[in-house]
């Protein structure tokens, strides 16, 4: 979930406006409705004091699947297909036409 998503939640938990808010954390409604909106990201220090202004607690989990990085044979089988891909690409045949040129549109009076 984004930090905009949760701010505003927590903010709306406690029956809080905007204002209450930033009144609360020190900041401005502006900054908050920017937070909210997803047109700023708060730093983790600034949304952990957001949070904390509304009662809630800004928590970091482990994830419980360790991220997967391919093998060295994964990522030659992967660079071989975009080596032919690549390659193909190159011999396909190009023509660019000397002049652009549009399709003519029907007028009302050629209609």
């Amino acid at each position: 979930m984004s930090p905009a998503i949760q701010l505003r939640a927590a903010r709306e938990r406690v029956g809080m406006t905007q204002v209450e808010l930033a009144r609360r954390a020190g900041t401005s409604q502006a900054t908050i409705s920017a937070y909210e909106s997803g047109r700023k990201l708060p730093a983790v220090d600034t949304f952990a004091r957001l949070l904390s202004a509304t009662g809630s607690r800004l928590v970091v989990q482990s994830d419980r699947q360790a991220v997967q990085w391919p093998s060295r044979t994964q990522l030659a089988h992967a660079a071989q297909e975009l080596s032919d891909v690549l390659g193909l690409a190159a011999v396909l045949p190009v023509r660019h036409e000397p002049e652009l040129r549009f399709p003519r549109l029907p007028t009302e009076r050629s209609a």
